[in-house]
């Protein structure tokens, strides 16, 4: 039974009970009510007494709300140029990824420009965070730590030192005495981050969430978590690469287009200014299936090398393997290629791997793979000095792509000589770099220049 100030509400229509049931019997869900607060009925009379409402216009409003610098630049630019005060910011990842450590570092990075932050973990003590902090060679001064999960000690502490800064680590630790449930579960959760969305707006203090994730890799908690709050982060990579890669999956204060790339080092991560240098450094020359790809992450060009090996079939169908692109791009590429351009690959074993970890997504990068295909397929490689961009169509057109100018710098500037692009790029194109460009409308003009 629930008790008289809670009840149970069903995660998938919102209906609520006044006890748990194991199915939902206004939707039929199974395993679906969680228990939450009840709000408390106000008397007819009382409603709206004794409170003024105040109507502001947005021109009156600030156009540009102050942030706050972390200290931490890749971090800074993800989140648009700083903490929004009072944003309410959800960090998750993998185990192990370095979100606490990440979460260290900025804590001290802020502590460092003489502002307050109030460190609460919920999943270690203070010795245990204090090792942490060591390691990173963190900054504790002006750096208080709490190892607290009751949210009502942590609210109560957080108004009592008004920090510049709260961070909570993490938010599935974190319980109120309102409920009984369990901490981490539906009901706590939600709660809990309602309760701190209303701490952020009302006092102005940015306060960050750590969250944990599933077996699936989506934040743990209810989706409500993600839509509750103003920017969710999210820290990855892969097992066995030192580089981790910061994304904004939603962003209320800037581009969700941005990318921070840092290395996971003995000391801590360090911020990896030019992540193109990085992928490229271990690069083989003269190797057939090896293409250089000029991809755009928000505003910042990265240059990555796109890896691809076609083999004969091991089972006597075609086997698809892609790592760090979209393994159904790869498949309609394919197609392309046999159709548009005469390379029958469809029946071979194709594997694709975007090399150093990173995982890319914009369309940009289709020509690359296509080139790499190609490469493989025939034995001959494509020249160390070439870079190349641009989406490809299903009629095997090469459609243009955006911030062509900026991935032709950066391609400059890492020593590239040639690049093949879409036809409609270079003909828009005030300039060329200082590069030879090759102005390609489909895929077979695109291998024939190559």
């Amino acid at each position: 039974m629930a008790r008289p100030d809670s009840r149970y509400v069903c995660g998938s229509c919102g209906a609520w009970h006044a006890k748990w049931s194991g199915r939902c019997d206004a939707c039929g869900e199974w395993n679906s009510l969680a228990e939450e607060a009840a709000l408390k009925p106000v008397p007819k009379g009382l409603r709206g007494a004794g409170r003024a409402i105040e109507l502001v216009g947005l021109r009156g409003a600030t156009a540009t709300p102050p942030r706050l610098v972390t200290g931490i630049e890749e971090l800074d630019r993800v989140l648009g140029g700083g903490l929004v005060g009072g944003s309410l910011v959800l960090l998750g990842g993998d185990p192990g990824i370095g979100k606490s450590t990440l979460l260290c570092q900025m804590a001290s990075g802020i502590a460092a420009r003489c502002a307050p932050v109030l460190y609460v973990s919920g999943e270690e003590s203070v010795a245990q965070t204090a090792l942490r902090a060591r390691r990173v060679g963190m900054v504790e001064r002006g750096v208080a730590f709490l190892a607290e999960t009751s949210l009502e000690r942590i609210l109560a502490e957080a108004e009592a030192m008004r920090p510049a800064v709260l961070a909570i680590d993490s938010i599935q630790t974190i319980h109120t005495d309102q409920l009984q449930s369990i901490p981490g579960s539906v009901g706590q959760v939600r709660e809990c981050a309602g309760r701190l969305l209303v701490f952020a707006k009302s006092t102005g203090i940015p306060t960050i969430l750590v969250g944990h994730v599933t077996k699936e890799g989506s934040i743990a908690g209810p989706k409500t978590l993600e839509h509750v709050v103003d920017t969710v982060l999210q820290f990855e990579g892969e097992g066995a690469s030192p580089y981790r890669i910061l994304r904004a999956l939603k962003n209320r204060f800037g581009s969700t287009q941005e990318l921070g790339v840092f290395e996971m080092r003995s000391s801590g991560l360090c911020e990896v200014t030019n992540p193109s240098e990085l992928f490229l450094a271990e690069r083989p020359v003269g190797a057939p299936g090896s293409v250089v790809v000029a991809s755009a992450e928000g505003s910042r060009p990265i240059l990555v090398e796109v890896q691809a090996l076609v083999a004969p079939p091991s089972a006597g169908v075609g086997r698809r393997t892609a790592a760090g692109v979209d393994g159904n791009r790869v498949a309609l590429l394919l197609a392309v290629l046999a159709q548009r351009a005469g390379y029958d690959v469809l029946a071979s074993d194709v594997f694709v791997n975007v090399a150093g970890g990173v995982r890319l997504s914009e369309p940009a990068i289709d020509l690359g793979v296509a080139c790499a295909i190609a490469s493989s397929d025939t034995g001959r490689p494509v020249d160390a000095h070439t870079v190349v961009f641009g989406e490809v169509g299903l009629a095997g057109e090469i459609r243009a792509v955006n911030l062509p100018d900026i991935r032709l710098a950066e391609a400059r500037k890492l020593g590239f000589s040639r690049c093949i692009l879409p036809a409609q790029n270079r003909s828009r194109l005030e300039t060329d770099h200082g590069l030879e460009l090759c102005g390609v409308a489909t895929v077979e003009e695109a291998l024939d220049a190559l």
